[in-house]
């Protein structure tokens, strides 16, 4: 299915059946669980620690520098074979986050 409008580009939505790729895709979020377990394990800490820097979190282990490109380019150093990591910017200041989304809403006759 392709959805798309003038505003936006469109979206493909492809349903994947080869049994290889499954595979590959439960072990990447069996990596990325673990790593997102080390890091809820321990974000209390993280968030004191490294305001104003971006984390990773690859192969159970933290990264941190001053920009993604830097962070990536030392996690995937030490972990090469980790597909699971992910990577967050730690704001400098604590402070109240709205998080909205814009939808498009239809008018009702």
């Amino acid at each position: 299915m392709i959805v798309s409008t003038a505003e936006y580009p469109p979206v493909v939505m492809e349903e994947v059946t080869d049994p290889i790729e499954l595979a590959r895709a439960r072990a990447q979020d069996v990596r990325f669980e673990r790593n997102w377990c080390r890091f809820r394990a321990h974000a209390e800490e993280i968030y004191k620690a490294h305001r104003g820097k971006c984390i990773c979190v690859a192969g159970e282990q933290l990264f941190v520098a001053d920009t993604p490109a830097e962070v990536l380019a030392l996690a995937k150093m030490a972990h090469p074979e980790d597909d699971g990591r992910f990577t967050l910017i730690i704001p400098k200041e604590r402070g109240a986050r709205i998080y909205a989304t814009q939808r498009l809403v239809a008018s009702v006759p």
